[in-house]
């Protein structure tokens, strides 16, 4: 008899909805209480996670139906973004009907962060907004997103290794590809680390083959062990994926 190999068990979990206040307007609403849980799959080179995390992306932000604030947690709002909220370009956004439901969840969570001075944070809300439109193959939608997080990532404080791999990856997903080939030079000039170099180097290739696919960690990177997220824990020396995704739902 052949004994099945046990498969991984994710940790994502979806509690069931709860009443949450929203700190902006004070409604209370039943919110899906999410939790990341760590990918069993490699990620993406712009660190989109794998699966199962990668399909959960219904669940990272919470709306508030009534005035249309959204947030990993719209029980916490930063200081200002009621007035963001208020004003008119986001009352047009949340209601621009030309843009994917979900999506637009993203653009507005991306919109209260940018007004209110978190440009990085504005630029991965950003990013998150096209990975939404990739699932749909919205790729006219995918392409402006990516070079609008670009434009965020550079507008704030000095990038570190990782955004900036991210930065040549959205370019080359855009189809920028004289601007992915100057971000790759820049980079190389300053003598990143070998597991960046060797992300550089995979990017390079697929720029010159004017390859805009999606491509995984994986594919610059070879896992020795059968996880692969595992074997990428660190790709700038500083910080692990799974610290990442930390950083991405706000959950320090």
């Amino acid at each position: 008899m052949v004994i099945p190999a046990p498969q991984p068990r994710s940790t994502t979990h979806r509690s069931p909805p709860g009443e949450v206040t929203c700190a902006v307007c004070g409604s209370e609403s039943r919110q899906v209480m999410f939790r990341a849980g760590a990918p069993e799959q490699a990620p993406d080179l712009d660190l989109r996670p794998g699966e199962p995390l990668r399909s959960t992306m219904g669940h990272w932000l919470q709306q508030c139906p009534r005035c249309g604030y959204a947030a990993p947690d719209i029980s916490q709002a930063r200081p200002s973004a009621a007035r963001v909220v208020g004003a008119a370009p986001f009352r047009s956004l949340v209601s621009e009907v030309a843009h994917p439901p979900l999506s637009r969840r993203f653009l507005a969570w991306a919109h209260v962060l940018e007004e209110t001075g978190a440009m990085h944070e504005a630029a991965e809300a950003m990013l998150q907004a096209a990975w939404t439109a990739d699932d749909l193959n919205r790729q006219d939608l995918a392409r402006n997103w990516r070079l609008e997080a670009v434009a965020l990532w550079r507008s704030g404080p000095g990038l570190d290794a990782e955004q900036q791999v991210r930065v040549v990856d959205a370019l080359r997903r855009a189809e920028a590809w004289d601007g992915a080939a100057d971000a790759i030079a820049a980079m190389l000039r300053d003598q990143p680390p070998e597991a960046v170099r060797q992300v550089l180097a995979l990017e390079s290739r697929l720029v010159e083959s004017s390859d805009a696919r999606r491509h995984t960690v994986a594919s610059a990177l070879p896992p020795p062990a059968r996880r692969p997220h595992v074997a990428h824990q660190k790709l700038a020396g500083r910080s692990s994926l799974f610290g990442w995704f930390r950083r991405l739902f706000g959950r320090r």
